[in-house]
């Protein structure tokens, strides 16, 4: 399996486990390195914290875990640096760098140092425009992958790929279960069944 099949399947969450054996253990892997103890490579500290913030608010700490509780942002950054192409990389940092020219713009302050209904605004403009990018691409019969994806989409799917693989997304929020139940291949049948 090359580089690009493995992103495009991290992208189908929901379908994660009906995905190739070696996908699921090169998760199992990324998510033991973001377990122990990292260093960033990719992102200055500026951008971990406005990462952070955009994660937390797509995944919030409720009565489960959140975003940040799951090391989502160090995930993305793993994957940045390991597994992204330098056009992808950049695609993501401009972005990134975006999100924080805009709210400036807007607001005369980083990302990070807006209110909740500021940043609630700036994801929403971000919601917008994936929505606008994903009707174009489908009206002009464009496939995502002829122009790359952009910052937005990219970020929410890492987000969620880094929560639902996770221990806690994967159990607490999917109720994912590796066995589930219970097998019995010796259990007696009854008479009633064996009249049918």
């Amino acid at each position: 399996m090359n580089r690009r099949e493995a992103i495009r399947l991290l992208a189908a969450g929901a379908t994660l486990p009906l995905a190739p054996g070696k996908l699921l253990h090169a998760l199992r892997e990324a998510r033991a390195l973001v377990d122990g103890q990292m260093t960033f490579r990719t992102l200055n500290p500026h951008q971990n914290a406005t990462l952070k913030t955009m994660a937390e608010m797509i995944v919030p700490k409720t009565d489960t875990p959140g975003a940040t509780d799951v090391g989502a942002v160090e995930f993305i950054e793993l994957m940045l640096t390991e597994w992204y192409d330098e056009g992808e990389k950049k695609r993501f940092l401009d972005g990134l760098s975006e999100v924080d020219a805009r709210s400036q713009t807007l607001f005369s302050n980083g990302f990070v140092d807006c209110t909740s209904t500021q940043q609630g605004e700036i994801l929403n403009w971000l919601g917008d425009k994936m929505t606008e990018e994903a009707d174009r691409q489908r009206e002009q019969s464009i496939a995502p992958s002829d122009e790359g994806e952009s910052f937005y989409p990219m970020m929410r799917r890492l987000t969620l790929t880094a929560y639902y693989t996770s221990e806690a997304g994967a159990t607490d929020e999917l109720h994912f279960e590796i066995i589930p139940g219970r097998y019995d291949g010796c259990a007696a049948q009854s008479a009633n069944e064996g009249e049918k």
